[in-house]
């Protein structure tokens, strides 16, 4: 039963405008355009660059909930404006930006080891992981 409440307690975090998390990873051929679909040539695939500013964005946000809660994305919008070549390293830096009660905006950068290769915007929103995957299982 006081799981069961817990579940339908408002939402409140410590995540607040400012907060940063940075995530990095190495480009390899699995994570290429040509290997994962998005294109025909070996540089890192826009796909993995989204992931990776959604990791950033995601890990940030749940070091922040409390127990029970989770983060889910509910939107992205981001530009890749450079290559990256294979073995190379990348990483992404998410930022909150605002935060309207469950919602969290944030900005995503992704650079790799000479400059910026995209960035953009990603939204958030805050849900009771027991509730919200049990309204997914629903579906079956």
């Amino acid at each position: 039963m006081e799981k069961e409440l817990e579940l339908f307690m408002e939402f409140t975090s410590t995540i607040a405008p400012g907060m940063t998390h940075e995530v990095q990873d190495s480009v390899t051929e699995e994570k290429t355009a040509r290997v994962v679909g998005s294109g025909s040539l070996n540089v890192y695939a826009t796909p993995c660059m989204a992931a990776l500013m959604e990791r950033a964005a995601a890990e940030l946000c749940q070091r922040e909930c409390p127990a029970g809660w989770t983060t889910v994305g509910t939107a992205l919008s981001i530009s890749h404006r450079a290559a990256t070549p294979v073995g190379l390293s990348v990483r992404a830096v998410a930022e909150v930006t605002a935060v309207d009660r469950r919602k969290i905006n944030l900005k995503v950068t992704a650079y790799d080891a000479r400059e910026e290769i995209g960035s953009g915007t990603h939204e958030r929103f805050a849900v009771a992981s027991e509730k919200f995957f049990a309204k997914a299982e629903s579906k079956r």
